[in-house]
C-alpha cells in the first residue's frame, strides 16, 4: 500500500523490479549468503491454473527482470491418459508442485485429477472425481481428492487412490463441499476443508491394501464457504478462505485467527507462501467471475495483470 492507505497497482515490470530489489536488500542484511543464481531457481517460479491450461511461470531473470513462461500442460499433452479424461481438464482447479515440483498434482471441476510428470507431461496417475476442487500427496503414493457439490452421490467428499491403480477409489468419507486438502507431515494428519468446517483425519491400516482415513477432529469455520487451505511454511498456521474472509488456523492451539490483510477479503480463491522468500500470491474473483486476470502478492506488495487469462489458483512452486 502506499503512503495514504490504498493499494497501489503495479505494472507488471515494476512489480518484478521490487522483487528484484526484495532479493537483493534481503542479501545485504544477510552478508553470510551466497548471491542469487543467475537463472530462477524453481522457489521463483509461480504455477498457474484456470481454464484449459496449467503453466508456470518464471519471476525474475538476470539484470533484466521479466516473467517468462517456461512449461505448459494441456490434457491432450499426456496421450498416455484416456481420451475421455482427458476431455474434464477444461476448466482446472488446483495445481499444486510434488516431488519437489517434479511433479504437478492438477485437479478440474470438470471432474478428474491427474498427477503429471513436468518434464515428460506424462500422466503417471488420473482418476474421476466429481467436480474436483483439490488433491493432495499422501504417503506411500497415496492422493486424496476433493469431490465438491454435485447432485452425483460421488460428490461431497474426499476419496483415496494409489497413484499405482488409476481410478480405483480405495476409501471415501462424506464432506459437503469439499475444497481443499493438506498433508501435515510433522503432524501426521491430513487437514481436509469443507463448506462450513476443517477437519483432522489420521492415517488408519495405511500399510495395508485397505488404507482409510479416521475423522480425527472437526473445527466450525468462522464462517461459511470453505474454499482454499494452504499451509504457511514454517509456521504452525494453515491459510483458509472463506466466501467472505481470509483467516490463519493455528495447528497448535486448534483456534482461527483473522488474517492480517486478507480478513474482510471476499471470494479468495487461492493463497501460496514461497518457502524460500515468505512472499505470498494469491487470486481473488473479479466482480461477478469466479477468475481473475490478476495475481496479488503480499510481502512486498504487487499486482502481475495476465490479460485475457482466467486465473483460479496459484502456487509457488517452493
Amino acid at each position: 500500500m502506499d503512503e495514504t492507505g490504498k493499494r497501489r497497482v503495479f505494472t507488471r515490470r515494476e512489480m518484478l523490479l521490487a522483487l528484484a530489489g526484495g532479493a537483493a536488500a534481503g542479501a545485504c542484511v544477510r552478508q553470510a549468503k551466497p548471491a542469487r543464481p543467475a537463472m530462477p531457481a524453481r522457489g521463483n517460479e509461480l504455477i498457474l491454473c484456470g481454464g484449459d491450461e496449467v503453466f508456470i511461470l518464471a519471476v525474475g531473470t538476470r539484470r533484466k527482470p521479466e516473467t517468462r513462461k517456461v512449461w505448459s500442460w494441456r490434457a491432450n499433452d499426456s496421450f498416455d491418459m484416456p481420451l475421455a479424461l482427458r476431455g474434464l481438464f477444461k476448466s482446472t482447479d488446483d495445481c499444486k508442485p510434488v516431488e519437489g515440483g517434479r511433479h504437478i498434482l492438477i485437479s478440474s471441476s470438470g471432474g478428474a485429477v491427474a498427477l503429471v510428470e513436468r518434464e515428460t507431461k506424462r500422466a503417471t496417475f488420473y482418476a474421476s472425481v466429481v467436480n474436483a476442487h483439490s488433491a493432495e500427496m499422501l504417503p506411500a503414493g497415496r492422493i486424496v481428492a476433493a469431490a465438491s457439490v454435485s447432485q452425483s452421490p460421488r460428490g461431497n467428499r474426499l476419496i483415496l487412490f494409489d497413484v499405482r491403480r488409476p481410478e480405483k477409489e480405495l476409501f471415501s468419507d462424506p464432506l459437503d463441499s469439499a475444497h481443499g486438502a493438506v498433508w501435515d507431515n510433522e503432524r501426521q494428519i491430513l487437514w481436509a476443508l469443507g463448506d462450513e468446517e476443517l477437519r483432522a483425519y489420521r492415517l488408519l491400516n495405511w500399510q495395508s491394501a485397505s488404507p482409510a482415513l479416521r475423522r480425527d477432529a472437526t473445527f466450525q469455520l468462522p464462517d461459511t464457504g470453505g474454499h482454499d487451505l494452504s499451509p504457511v511454511p514454517r509456521t504452525p498456521l494453515l491459510f483458509v478462505s472463506t466466501g467472505r474472509h481470509g483467516w490463519y488456523f493455528n495447528r497448535t492451539q486448534s483456534r482461527f485467527m483473522a488474517h492480517n490483510v486478507l480478513i474482510n477479503a471476499a471470494a479468495i480463491k487461492s493463497y501460496s507462501v514461497n518457502a524460500a522468500t515468505g512472499q505470498a500470491a494469491y487470486t481473488q474473483a473479479e466482480g461477478s467471475n469466479w477468475w481473475s486476470e490478476r495475481v496479488h502478492f503480499l510481502r512486498p506488495n504487487g499486482v502481475l495483470h495476465l490479460p485475457g487469462e482466467r486465473l483460479y489458483k496459484v502456487r509457488w512452486n517452493a
